[in-house]
Formats: C-alpha cells, sequence, structure tokens
C-alpha cells in the first residue's frame, strides 16, 4: 500500500462523513421548515384573520361617523357661513376693514 492509496482511502472516508453529516442536517432543515410551516397555518393566520376583523370595525366605525357627525356638522358650518354671508351682503357691511364692494382688497405694488 502506498502513501498516495492511504491519502485516497482517507479522503474517500472523509467524504463518506460529511455526506452523511450534510444528509442529517437536510434532515433537520425539512423537520425545521415543516415547524415553520405549521407555525405559519396554526399562529400567523388567526392573527391576519383578526386584523382583517379588526379593519372591518374601523371601517364601520368611521363610516358610521362620518355619516351621522361629520357630515351633520360640515353642513351646519356650511349653513352657518352661508348665512352670515348672507347677512354681511345684505347689510353692506363685508367682513375686515371698511371698503366699498368694488374695491380689490389686496394693495397693488
Amino acid at each position: 500500500m502506498t502513501v498516495i492509496g492511504s491519502i485516497r482511502d482517507v479522503a474517500i472516508i472523509i467524504l463518506a462523513i460529511l455526506s452523511i453529516v450534510i444528509g442529517v442536517l437536510l434532515i433537520i432543515l425539512l423537520v425545521q421548515l415543516q415547524r415553520l410551516i405549521r407555525l405559519l397555518r396554526e399562529e400567523i393566520q388567526p392573527i391576519l384573520n383578526s386584523a382583517s376583523e379588526t379593519v372591518g370595525t374601523v371601517r364601520g366605525t368611521t363610516t358610521f361617523m362620518s355619516r351621522h357627525l361629520i357630515k351633520p356638522l360640515v353642513d351646519l358650518s356650511s349653513t352657518a357661513a352661508g348665512i352670515r354671508r348672507a347677512f354681511q351682503v345684505l347689510s353692506a357691511w363685508p367682513k375686515g376693514a371698511a371698503h366699498s364692494p368694488g374695491e380689490d382688497s389686496t394693495d397693488s405694488a
């Protein structure tokens, strides 16, 4: 048996051991991947469903608030602004400084 033959035999043994180690690591990787998939199905999916329900609730609440609180306030405010403006026009007292309605309120420089 020569030195080169001994080196070859050792190299073959090392490669066989490495192949076994890589095989075991691949099996461990597959098991971990299976656990991750199970976690995503059992844990993350309910969280996403809950978040979706929350978004639906918030959407419903904002729609309700918009219809029953914000819209009436905007309507009331616009009506008040219209009444105030109509009073200003009818009483000939424009808001701000006393100037005639034909004057431009901006100064020409």
